[in-house]
């Protein structure tokens, strides 16, 4: 399976900027040649369609026709965030379970079909979704939605099976947690900020004792609760007709039981952090890193108006060179590397990370002090228009670039409409952060930052 995570709208243009950035200049002649003509400000990234089967399902066109390929996205609302109370990575243990079998596919003969026709599979899991996907030749693409369909419908999750890949599921966590020394601290810390059993607590993966305890019906009855058509959104990418996107989701996904939708819910955050300091110290460590996280809203969730001027505001922070945090740390010496993000993309409470990795022989009384300070600068007397401006420009530049991989559309697309939001969250995000005013953005700094009741400060330090 992929790595537990989930490209979001932010993630994917901030990504396609970078990789924008790092290529090769190509000459003034040639550039001019290749430009496309302008687009207006209120044009969508994508032009996306969509549509609605009669069990509920959503289906998503965004039509490229730049290679004869196409991707096929099928996301379930449901993920992490969904486990039962005691029973952490129930969401992440069905993901692999649905490679197992279902009525017309063998158990490991989807892959290997997929493998055959020249394309690739795989799936994910995040707090907030499932997601499996495929990507093929345009014309293998009828095959991928039977197929898809068919698990969606009814897998297996033959009993015989439950127990190697539990033990798959255990090594992945050792790999990935138990043997990583951030990876153990980045657990800790969520646990410590929310709560070991909050739903932003929790490890995506689970608690190990709690993977150990999952058992057939919990995955049975999980996929019975949150797999139903009405909460799932297809998103196809690439070389497709819309009138035969129609016809096949018709053929394939409309015989699907519809099934009543899941209320979704998440628990509201306590209010404050059970540890609001952490301090681990780890054998494997050879450098420092200091880690402070506030609680913020997000695009599902408390003043969600403040989703977009927090992600300006979070960049004017920490958003690479030139921004508040490196200006303090890193240009006069003080750390290697020093940053914040934002996680608002989410259902339920987001979050604000500040990120920083001190030099060698600098105090963590001097890195604590010189944020502190840098944050009640940016609270006291707030971004100045410039910046604004400039975080603007800077995160938007991903936009156009995003449209050039087949990937970005169903990734931001999906990430998006499966936590509740409109299409025209993807569609007009340019547009619309253009329009964060410096007063926007001062007054999401007071909110967040100004007097936090939920926050958290951590320090991963050598033994």
């Amino acid at each position: 399976m992929e790595a537990m995570t989930i490209v979001t709208r932010r993630i994917a243009l901030k990504g396609a900027a970078a990789a924008g950035l790092a290529a090769p200049a190509i000459p003034n002649s040639a550039a001019a040649q290749l430009a496309p003509p302008p687009r207006r400000p209120d044009q969508p990234l994508f032009g996306a369609i969509s549509w609605t089967l009669a069990n509920g399902l959503r289906v998503v066109l965004a039509e490229n026709r730049r290679a004869p390929v196409a991707a096929h996205y099928l996301y379930v609302s449901a993920g992490g965030g969904e486990d039962p109370a005691g029973k952490s990575g129930v969401a992440h243990f069905l993901e692999h379970m649905m490679f197992k079998g279902s009525p017309h596919i063998p158990s490991g003969a989807f892959s290997r079909t997929v493998a055959r026709e020249g394309g690739q599979d795989n799936a994910f899991t995040s707090r907030d979704v499932t997601a499996y996907f495929q990507i093929v030749e345009a014309s293998r693409l009828p095959l991928m939605m039977r197929m898809e369909a068919d698990r969606l419908a009814a897998p297996l999750i033959p009993e015989g099976e439950t127990e190697s890949e539990r033990n798959v599921v255990l090594e992945e966590r050792r790999q990935r947690t138990d043997a990583v020394p951030r990876g153990r601290f980045r657990e800790a810390f969520d646990a410590a900020m929310w709560g070991p059993q909050h739903w932003r607590g929790r490890p995506l993966i689970g608690w190990e004792g709690e993977i150990r305890a999952i058992t057939r019906q919990d995955l049975v009855d999980f996929h019975a609760a949150h797999y139903a058509p009405a909460n799932c959104t297809l998103i196809v990418a690439g070389d497709v007709r819309e009138a035969d996107l129609r016809r096949w989701s018709e053929e394939f996904y409309g015989p699907v039981p519809a099934r009543p939708k899941p209320e979704r819910s998440r628990g509201a955050p306590l209010a404050a952090a059970p540890e609001p300091r952490l301090i681990t110290r780890d054998p494997a460590v050879r450098e420092a890193s200091f880690l402070q996280a506030f609680a913020a809203p997000s695009a599902t969730w408390g003043d969600t108006s403040k989703s977009d001027p927090l992600e300006v505001m979070t960049h004017v922070l920490g958003g690479g060179p030139g921004s508040r945090l490196h200006r303090a740390l890193v240009e006069p010496g003080h750390a290697v590397s020093a940053g914040a993000g934002y996680d608002g993309d989410v259902v339920g409470v987001g979050a604000l990370y500040v990120a920083v990795t001190p030099r060698p022989g600098v105090s963590q009384e001097r890195i604590e002090e010189i944020v502190a300070a840098t944050i009640a600068e940016l609270v006291q007397s707030g971004a100045t228009e410039a910046e604004t401006r400039r975080a603007i420009r800077q995160q938007t530049a991903g936009a156009l670039l995003a449209l050039d991989g087949l990937g970005a559309a169903p990734r931001m697309l999906g990430g998006a409409l499966a936590i509740g939001l409109p299409i025209e969250a993807v569609e007009q995000w340019p547009a619309r952060m253009a329009a964060v005013t410096e007063a926007q953005v001062n007054a999401s700094a007071r909110a967040v930052l100004g007097s936090p009741a939920i926050a958290t400060t951590a320090w991963l330090l050598p033994q």
